[in-house]
């Protein structure tokens, strides 16, 4: 399989610039997946790693070698889309049997078969060989899909979104199987997404891209509890992170405007945080609940019910944050409630740059 590097890469189209400074090290045999919303620059990310594009800036490396001067079939990447390249004439056999029939280079017809059953029996599309693609619903038209990539046994697979275009259920379905088809065949997977419970279940590492830089690297578990900035606190996390301004006040957060407190006992993590710094004081809504004797009173605002736990907005005059509770707790809309958080919890940014207290130089 393979080592990926991007080292300082940049890329212009014209007067728009699709990534900056961008460095990756994906290791060998490891599933990264990119984190990002439209327009961050992953599918851009991507093509360079493929040879469709060239970097205006940087190097790119598959194995230690510098492949600038390579073209996509020299780098043996497969490259796996969300609209499924397949031709509608042809059954799922020929299909998958397509890459490996090249004019040159064609592999004998043994070979071709068991590569192709193979493939078929990885992702269970064995019933569908003899079956027209334009017939196949969406889940096994990306399973095909995928089929033609493996089939090549590829040093790399690049995944552009694949599995948005699926309805929610067999996008389930077909994480699950990605995952461990990754770790069956110890394969180098690059997987980009702007669905961050994809990240966060996928991935041996998330890098998350914004405007065509990296923001943070690390496991799923490290950026969602120690986001570098708010806007990695904003975009992992279902519902997202609470991030409310305030300051600290004798050990105490103090929130502003409203001048609601809560107890801090941050210690060590405020190092750096003196004494009435404008801060953000950032919160997950699994450790704010409620409690009769709690400090703060709020009003329920929403509740949403997702079967297991009931998600609230709770205001407190014109702030509001979530909370996640059991599915049993008894709350009604407009119902005065009192709640505090985990202060052990609570991650600090600073409000100027919106770095975190922790990852701050």
């Amino acid at each position: 399989m393979a080592h990926i590097q991007l080292k300082n890469i940049s890329k212009t189209f014209g007067n728009h610039t699709a990534l900056t400074g961008l460095d990756l090290d994906i290791a060998d045999g490891e599933f990264f997946v990119l984190l990002g919303e439209t327009g961050a620059g992953k599918t851009t990310t991507l093509r360079l790693i493929a040879g469709l594009e060239k970097p205006s800036a940087g190097q790119v490396f598959i194995d230690g070698v510098d492949v600038a001067d390579w073209g996509a079939a020299e780098r043996d990447v497969a490259l796996v889309l969300q609209q499924y390249s397949l031709y509608p004439r042809y059954t799922v056999r020929e299909n998958l049997e397509f890459p490996l029939k090249p004019k040159i280079r064609r592999l004998p017809d043994a070979e071709i078969k068991d590569r192709v059953d193979r493939a078929a029996r990885t992702l269970r599309i064995e019933h569908l060989l003899d079956r027209k693609t334009d017939r196949l619903s969406g889940g096994e038209m990306q399973r095909v899909s995928i089929g033609r990539a493996i089939v090549r046994k590829p040093r790399v697979f690049l995944m552009d979104e694949p599995l948005s275009a699926l309805d929610a259920k067999l996008r389930e379905a077909l994480r699950t199987e990605l995952k461990n088809l990754q770790i069956q065949l110890g394969a180098t997977f690059l997987f980009v997404t702007h669905d961050q419970i994809e990240a966060m279940s996928m991935g041996d590492k998330v890098g998350v891209l914004n405007h065509g830089r990296i923001i943070q690297t690390g496991t799923p578990h490290e950026i969602y509890n120690n986001p570098r900035d708010t806007y990695v606190a904003s975009f992992v996390g279902s519902p997202p992170m609470n991030l409310i301004d305030g300051r600290l006040v004798n050990g105490r957060a103090v929130m502003a405007p409203l001048n609601f407190e809560l107890p801090f006992a941050g210690g060590a993590k405020a190092s750096g945080a003196t004494e009435g710094r404008p801060l953000v004081f950032g919160i997950r809504p699994e450790d704010v609940y409620l409690e009769s004797g709690a400090p703060v009173e709020a009003r329920v605002h929403d509740v949403e019910n997702h079967g297991v736990e009931k998600i609230l907005t709770l205001r407190v005059g014109d702030t509001t944050l979530r909370a996640t509770v059991p599915a049993r707790t008894d709350v009604a809309i407009e119902q005065p409630v009192r709640f505090a958080w985990n202060p052990d919890k609570v991650v600090l940014f600073d409000k100027g740059s919106g770095v975190s207290l922790r990852h701050a130089s």
